[in-house]
């Protein structure tokens, strides 16, 4: 590779905190060629994303060492306002997270046209016409549904396989030469993750677009990566082509790696355990309002006459596309967005209930969410974040007592509790999600949503994490209702799975019937995304 894109040479990063000094990148070098795919692999914290964010100097908290070239200019050495030039325009980045990307206080249309006005129309403006024009040929490029519809909508009214659509089309607007993609499709589900996959390989062909794509999927980086680094505890510790690394990997670790996936089924639930949920039929519809007078003119149905029952012991994992009504199932379950219908817990009809006569009952009944950037607050440590609900629910005597709970709590999740006193933001992705299990886990709840809890998770993790929720589950007789898109991790815990599509249920049965005989079309396509990634219709969902 004479005359590469990009040469990464010995690029080091190290954090400092009180005195003591971590270095998450250590001596990583590697190069990308002009129209290049080039993947990094590895598990949660050893530093994928670090080594992304140095390319674009956006490293808080440390300065990168080594050198960084692009295009034959040094990274490292440049001034701020001549890295502002390059994002946006040379380099994008599409984050793993979006939520926390874009901003909640403004519209799509605005911060998509936001980087046409700063890249595109620097020698001559860009009208608020032709900025709007192009931000809806984005938005339909990315396949987002009734694009034109989307431009008003502010992020939180998207699902979260469109925030990240958006993030995309956001990276793609000026045609960069090189893209960033840090777990571009970790919050989509897998037949959008299929589109997304087939959209940006075809844009890299017609762009001559280079790519740098960070994920834990390995099933991923044999589809979309020319050559792959697979990372450990910092380093590279093996890399090469794709194929080749692959088929005859050199590396204890990339053997590990490449032999790591969810296993087992979920636990087997007695015949005699009571019903701990029972709910429906839920409806939950949202208003479209429109015109100078915000007046109602339509609902979003989003969850529209949905049954279900957990018992004891018992993982019902629900399933579907992204906006499908899946979390928003969730949420009218715990009471955490209004519903009409009946949800009864133990026996006790609730779905009456004011929030405060809620609040004894939220330590039995507790959540996993989706997005643990933003169900971490920013401002508190772990310990805190973690303790913060036993001392709303009066559980743990003393500081002491409660500095135990939690650190009981991380040991389960699998990580060091002489970490608590750090923040969420030193932590990787994967290590906050353990974060948001452990803060629940600590309650010793009875029954608990998990939202997406292995997405932000390598397949290493991900298999650990099905093993401790299984074993906690066997040791406690928790009830789970497990919403998921992937699929391989949903088959390894559910008990009985429901499909759900556009806020119904379009199929329901044991998991293993479910799995081994999809009836449904929906369901057949859902499944061969799943299960056969590079074989999925590109087609079969569109947001």
């Amino acid at each position: 590779m004479t005359d590469p894109l990009l040469s990464v040479q010995d690029l080091s990063v190290a954090f400092r905190q009180g005195g003591r000094e971590t270095r998450a990148v250590d001596r990583v070098s590697f190069a990308i060629a002009p129209g290049e795919t080039v993947a990094l692999v590895g598990e949660s914290g050893s530093g994928k994303s670090v080594t992304a964010l140095s390319i674009l100097r956006l490293v808080d908290g440390a300065t990168p060492e080594g050198r960084i070239r692009f295009k034959g200019r040094d990274l490292l050495t440049l001034s701020e306002p001549q890295m502002r030039e390059i994002r946006g325009a040379d380099i994008t980045m599409v984050f793993q997270e979006p939520m926390t990307s874009l901003n909640p206080l403004h519209r799509i249309a605005d911060q998509v046209g936001e980087v046409l006005r700063l890249h595109k129309g620097k020698d001559q403006p860009m009208s608020g016409e032709a900025a709007r024009a192009r931000t809806l040929e984005l938005l339909n490029l990315v396949g987002i549904r009734d694009a034109e519809r989307r431009l008003g909508a502010y992020p939180h009214e998207l699902s979260g396989g469109q925030r990240q659509r958006v993030m995309i089309a956001m990276a793609l607007a000026c045609e960069p030469d090189l893209l960033v993609a840090d777990e571009p499709t970790t919050a989509l589900d897998v037949t959008v993750q299929a589109q997304i996959l087939s959209l940006l390989a075809d844009l890299k062909a017609r762009l001559g677009m280079a790519m740098l794509f960070i994920t834990h999927d390995l099933g991923i980086v044999r589809r979309v990566a020319d050559r792959v680094c697979v990372m450990l505890q910092g380093r590279i510790v093996e890399a090469g082509p794709v194929a080749e690394v692959f088929s005859n990997p050199q590396h204890d670790y990339t053997r590990r790696l490449l032999a790591a996936e969810p296993r087992g089924r979920g636990n087997p639930v007695p015949e005699a355990a009571p019903i701990l949920v029972e709910a429906g039929p839920i409806r939950v519809h949202f208003p479209i309002k429109t015109g100078l007078l915000r007046r109602t003119t339509g609902h979003v149905k989003a969850v529209d006459g949905v049954a279900l029952s957990v018992r004891e012991g018992e993982t019902v994992g629900v399933v579907g596309e992204s906006g499908s009504g899946k979390t928003t199932l969730g949420l009218a379950i715990l009471r955490l967005t209004a519903s009409q219908g009946p949800v009864v817990y133990l026996g006790r009809r609730i779905d009456g209930l004011s929030a405060s006569a809620m609040r004894p009952l939220r330590r039995e009944m507790q959540v996993v969410f989706q997005d643990p950037y933003g169900s971490l607050s920013p401002r508190m440590s772990v310990a805190e974040i973690v303790a913060e609900g036993l001392e709303v629910q009066g559980k743990g005597r003393s500081e002491a007592e409660r500095r135990e709970i939690v650190a009981r709590a991380l040991t389960d999740v699998g990580l060091d509790p002489a970490a608590m006193d750090r923040y969420p933001h030193e932590f990787s992705g994967g290590q906050r999600q353990r974060i948001a299990i452990a803060r629940a886990m600590a309650l010793d709840p009875r029954f608990v949503v998990l939202d997406e809890p292995t997405s932000a998770l390598d397949m290493s993790v991900q298999a650990q994490i099905v093993e401790l929720l299984r074993e906690l589950q066997a040791r406690r007789g928790l009830g789970y209702l497990f919403i998921s898109h992937d699929l391989k991790v949903v088959r390894a815990l559910a008990n009985r799975v429901m499909v759900m599509q556009g806020g119904q249920v379009v199929e329901e049965g044991a998991a293993e019937e479910i799995f081994s005989r999809p009836r449904t079309a929906y369901t057949q396509a859902l499944f061969a995304a799943a299960f056969d990634l590079a074989a999925a219709p590109t087609g079969a969902v569109n947001e």
